[in-house]
This record gives C-alpha cells, structure tokens and sequence, in this order.
C-alpha cells in the first residue's frame, strides 16, 4: 500500500520573489475597531462624477456588453489622447488597461528578458518590484535620500550597465510625494542614451502636482520622449478605482508589441465602463480636483506636523511620506507606531518599511493618504491631536 507523502506544490521562482499584501493584518484590525483608513489611496476625493455613473448605466442597458477592441474603446482614447501634455494618436499609440497595474505588467513584459536589469528609484511602490520579479528581470535600485528623496547622481550612473534594458520611473511618486524635476529627468535621459534603455514612467497622479510646479512628462523630454512607455490610470483622477481603467502609452511601433502582450494578458477592459468614460470624462473637472487636493495636502501636512512627524512636503500625488523617529524617542520601529495609533487614535496609516528594498531603511517612516473628504480629515485631526 502506497503511503502518502505531503510534498509543498511546485511552483515558479518568479512567484517565490513576490512578497504579497503585508497590510492584510491591519485592515482587520482596522475594519474590527471603526477606525478611520488613511492607509490605501483608495480615493475618498473627488468622487465619480454622477454623470459617468449614468453612462455606465445607459452603456449596460444599450447593450455594450460583450468585448470591445483589446486596444480599447476608441472615443475613450481619444478622450485620453487630449488630456495628454504631447500629442499621441488614439489609434496607433494608445491602449486601454484593466488599471495602471495591468500596464505597467504589459510595460516590463514587453520590454524586458529574464536577467535583463531594470534601474528604479528607492524608495518606491512595492507593486514595482514585484512586477519586474514576474517578467524574471533584476531591480537595480537607487537610493534616495531623505528628506527631499532626491538620489545622487552618482548612485543613478552606477546603477545602469550592459544589461541595463529599462528604468522605471513614478512621478509623481508613491510613496515620497517626489515630482522628478528637468534636471533629473535629463540624467536620466543622458544615461538612457548611452545605454539604449526604455524609460517606462508610472505618471498616474499626473493631475495632483501642487504649488504650481508643473508636471513635467517624459514625453517632454528629449532623450526619453522617443524611448518612452508611459502607464496611466483614470482611477484617482475620476475616482473610479473599482472599474480598473488604465491606458499604456508609447510609439506605434513599440504599441504593436504592447497590445500583443495586453491581447494575452486580458483580451481588453470592461466594455461598459470604457463607454462610460469616453462619454463623460469631460464632466470632470481635473484643474478643480487638483486645486482641492493641495487643500488636503495641507491640511493632512498641518495635522501630521503638529503630531510631530517630520516630512518634505508632497510636490505631488496623494499620499505623506513622514518619519517618526521623532516622536518615538528614536525608535526606528514603523509599524509599532502604526499599531499605537491604530489603538490609541483609531486612524490607520502605513508602515513605510515595505516601499525600500532594504527594509530596515525605511523602519521609521510611515505612508498616509490624504485624498479623502475634508470632514473626515478635520475628524483625523481630532483624534489624532485629541482636540
């Protein structure tokens, strides 16, 4: 008689690499004591547009049900095509993702060969590194240094080398609120040159620079614009995270192969939703949202201070990057303050450990949210100051 044997299934190297979710443990937490979440970029602000919710309605009942084109509905790249700093034709340099993430999978999946080096900025949102460990690529991570987060340039030219294939770059950032600069984005370019490298930039919280700085895109810049890949998202600029629209933009020719790639990771996004978007988006008031959210950056930045956090202000995005240290008496111990606050104030936010590829660099920073509705931020600075 045959005995059976427990044996762990046998699975990918790459998969083995990917962390998963570190915060499933605090979202119960949270969820169990009420407390207010200033940890996800889920946006509580702005809100859908009521007129987008309709369109999805009518573009359901009209019978918009089943696939569109995999690259997209056309009126809705269109509609993206115009809200985009250099001109890009719908047609041939456009395509609509199931979200950013399903972009920025297609990005590196169409870019790089497994061994192949990809540069980025550290610290950084962790869905990065993760994505390049499923297309089978190495990170080369570049430090950058609190509490401007700016890298040296010294560090960003070691970083790159012979099987340097691409960087990947997020400005606005997630999590330090950074907005590359034309300084920065013109190293980059001067490196990208020499060494034939694809600059793929995550430019999602495009619509949230702040201080009247502008956004510069890599699609301004000589150097990068023709060896660029660009992922976007309609998910914090309408407030439509849950419908998982996104868009890749590059040349026609390197959007051949990106639709290839998108064609078999997800055939194409919801049809409806598309319709829905394409029909309404100019509903939307992004100049508006963009100045009500620098308000929520202040106010978030004038409540955190005066807890005593230490932080840059954000330039950019949705999201405080701060350090702690400061009010734990030098203990670089991120998510037990998490954890403290959480229990004392009811208000959870996010250890920063995990946006650094070195986690102890980041124990004593933490990550908040701000795109919320005014209220509640006032009703976070009540609890969290106890006034």
């Amino acid at each position: 008689m045959a005995h059976s044997t427990t044996r762990r299934p046998r699975t990918s190297s790459r998969a083995a690499l990917l962390r998963g979710n570190s915060l499933g443990e605090l979202f119960l937490l949270a969820r169990e004591r009420g407390a207010i979440d200033l940890a996800v970029g889920t946006p509580g602000y702005p809100e859908p547009a009521p007129e987008i919710i309709e369109a999805a309605a009518e573009a359901m009942r009209s019978g918009r049900n089943q696939y569109d084109h995999p690259s997209g509905d056309l009126p809705l790249r269109e509609r993206i095509a115009r809200t985009l700093a250099t001109p890009a034709d719908p047609a041939t340099e456009l395509t609509v993702t199931v979200g950013a993430t399903e972009a920025l999978c297609v990005a590196l999946l169409a870019t790089v060969d497994p061994g192949d080096e990809v540069v980025l900025l550290d610290p950084g949102y962790e869905q990065f590194t993760a994505a390049i460990a499923l297309a089978g690529a190495v990170p080369r991570f570049v430090p950058c240094q609190p509490p401007s987060w700016r890298y040296d340039p010294a560090d960003l030219a070691a970083a790159f080398g012979p099987r340097t294939r691409a960087v990947l770059l997020n400005s606005p950032a997630n999590p330090t609120g950074r907005v590359l600069d034309r300084t920065e984005l013109d190293e980059i370019a001067a490196l990208c040159e020499r060494w034939d490298a694809t600059v793929i930039c995550d430019e999602v919280y495009s619509t949230f620079v702040f201080d009247g700085r502008p956004h510069l895109s890599v699609t301004e810049v000589p150097g990068l614009a023709e060896r660029s890949i660009v992922v976007g998202s309609l998910s914090k600029s309408h407030a439509i995270s849950g419908w998982r629209l996104g868009f890749v933009r590059a040349d026609a020719d390197r959007t051949e192969v990106l639709r290839r790639v998108h064609e078999v990771t997800t055939n194409g996004a919801a049809t409806p939703l598309q319709v829905a978007v394409g029909m309404a988006a100019l509903s939307v008031d992004l100049d508006t949202a963009a100045r009500e959210m620098e308000g929520r950056r202040d106010l978030a930045q004038e409540i955190f201070s005066r807890k005593g956090m230490k932080f840059a202000p954000a330039e950019g995005g949705c999201f405080l990057f701060a350090d702690v240290a400061n009010i734990t008496g030098g203990r670089h111990d991120g998510r037990r303050f998490v954890l403290e606050l959480l229990d004392e104030a009811g208000v959870l936010i996010v250890p920063g450990a995990s946006f650094f590829a070195d986690l102890a660099r980041g124990e004593q920073y933490v990550r908040i949210a701000f795109n919320r509705q005014t209220d509640l931020l006032h009703e976070v600075g009540r609890r969290v100051l106890g006034g």
